[in-house]
């Protein structure tokens, strides 16, 4: 239990510092025989910042979880 906790908080702190991720994938626009066009395509995985304070909360509450047994 405390060490998920210790966890969540680490990730909530990531989360709150850094809003998104941005990543390139490969998407092919024409595929016929030997002929194949792709282009990059830019995605974004994005979350809310209260995301990490809510991890951050649900790590204390682990931690504090753990020290009562």
């Amino acid at each position: 239990m405390k060490f998920l906790g210790i966890i969540l908080i680490i990730a909530g702190t990531v989360m709150l510092l850094i809003t998104g991720i941005s990543y390139t994938t490969e998407e092919t626009i024409i595929d016929a025989g030997p002929l194949k066009i792709s282009t990059d395509k830019e995605n974004n995985l994005e979350w809310p910042p209260y995301a990490g304070g809510i991890a951050i909360v649900a790590g204390f509450i682990l931690m504090a979880a753990g020290k009562k047994k």
